[in-house]
């Protein structure tokens, strides 16, 4: 019988980075924003909706290394670099001085969020070691919508015509189970990428190819 799903983090670049344990709750919040009209004579005014707000989720997160005796604090690290501007995306100019941390997703079982920045962290550390290596951490995290959940589908926001493929960079470390896994949310459905790849060896990956992405209705259809 298989284990517990463990949670896990999906960082725009890079590997994943897995939960030590799992949250005991998380809170998603979605709010919209509408305008009432104020016409004369009505008990109650009929709203107008004016756009969607971007949606929030918070968690705490704990890091726990007390059975290895390893120091904790090069797990907190993973989570603070999330944090920090990362001039190898794609959007940075450092002519104009622009450049952005990167964007996360998380992941438990047949969840899976949506594009998400670190808004907030905030990091405790709770036990040492006798010698003060630090051994136990709590990690409050509130994540902030990155975009419109549509946009990140495949649809092109100036036309709202649908694409049919999306685009991934292979990172160092990556799998074609795994980018499935993170851009399909199914694993199992890796055989759609290489075929849409052309892919005879789908072990032949490498850090920095350009591979395409199914359109995720390619996915139900299969």
């Amino acid at each position: 019988m298989a284990g517990p799903s463990k949670a896990w983090i999906e960082p725009e670049v890079g590997d994943r980075i897995e939960c030590l344990f799992n949250p005991s709750e998380f809170t998603l919040v979605k709010a919209n924003t509408w305008n009432a009209a104020k016409p004369k004579g009505k008990d109650t005014p009929t709203l107008t909706f004016q756009q969607g707000q971007s949606g929030t989720m918070t968690m705490t997160l704990t890091l726990d290394t007390t059975a290895t005796g390893q120091p904790v604090t090069t797990h907190a690290a993973a989570l603070l670099k999330l944090m920090r501007v990362d001039k190898s995306l794609r959007e940075t100019d450092e002519r104009r001085n622009e450049a952005r941390p990167p964007w996360v997703r998380f992941h438990w079982g047949d969840f899976h969020s949506f594009k998400a920045v670190i808004e907030r962290l905030n990091l405790r550390y709770t036990y040492f070691a006798s010698d003060g290596t630090a051994l136990r951490a709590k990690v409050d995290i509130s994540l902030k919508q990155f975009e419109d959940e549509q946009v990140e589908q495949g649809q092109n926001p100036t036309s709202g015509t649908p694409t049919p493929e999306r685009m991934h960079r292979v990172q160092p470390g990556e799998t074609i189970d795994r980018i499935t896994a993170a851009r399909l949310g199914d694993p199992t459905r890796w055989r759609l990428v290489a075929e849409a790849n052309r892919l005879t060896d789908p072990h032949s990956l490498r850090p920095g190819q350009v591979i395409v992405i199914p359109h995720s209705s390619a996915v139900r259809r299969g």
